[in-house]
């Protein structure tokens, strides 16, 4: 019973020590750096938080994150600032790498502010994307379209 005791007090010392090293999310803020090829959205500036669509399901980043690499799909990236304001983008695709140091990279393919879009030509778009999946010939062709159609999709779903 002693024995217990003593590995028992042990154990406790230590988890209670593990979890104060870590120290989940208790970073004040985080390093992005937000890019698409023809601009630069966010150089190192420090945030609160990141929301990303991913193939591996949409997930929020905070201050001391899983180091993480993530491919993105079509959808919206919210930033929230550190004075509590928030800005959304809509992307079509790219990557997200969550380092160790509370830094992050958001590379997009594209990347446009979600107050700049236009929900009918959105929809003008995806109607076009579905009429060259239904006119397609080539399994190319095809893939092309439902690549398109997703995206048109996402871009409706983020204009609602």
């Amino acid at each position: 019973m002693a024995l217990t005791r003593s590995a028992l007090r042990l154990f406790s010392g230590r988890f209670t020590q593990a979890c104060q090293v870590r120290g989940y999310a208790d970073a004040p803020s985080m390093s992005l750096t937000f890019a698409a090829p023809s601009q630069v959205l966010y150089n190192n500036a420090s945030v609160k938080q990141i929301d990303v669509p991913s193939f591996s399901g949409s997930f929020g980043i905070l201050p001391a994150h899983v180091p993480t690499l993530a491919v993105l799909k079509p959808g919206v990236v919210t930033v929230f600032e550190n004075d509590g304001s928030s800005k959304k983008f809509f992307v079509s695709s790219g990557t997200v790498t969550i380092n160790e140091d509370s830094t992050v990279q958001l590379l997009a393919e594209e990347a446009v502010p979600v107050d700049s879009l236009d929900i009918s030509a959105a929809r003008e778009l995806l109607a076009q994307s579905q009429s060259q999946l239904a006119s397609a010939s080539s399994d190319v062709a095809k893939a092309e379209a439902e690549i398109s159609i997703e995206v048109s999709e996402a871009l409706v779903k983020a204009c609602e």
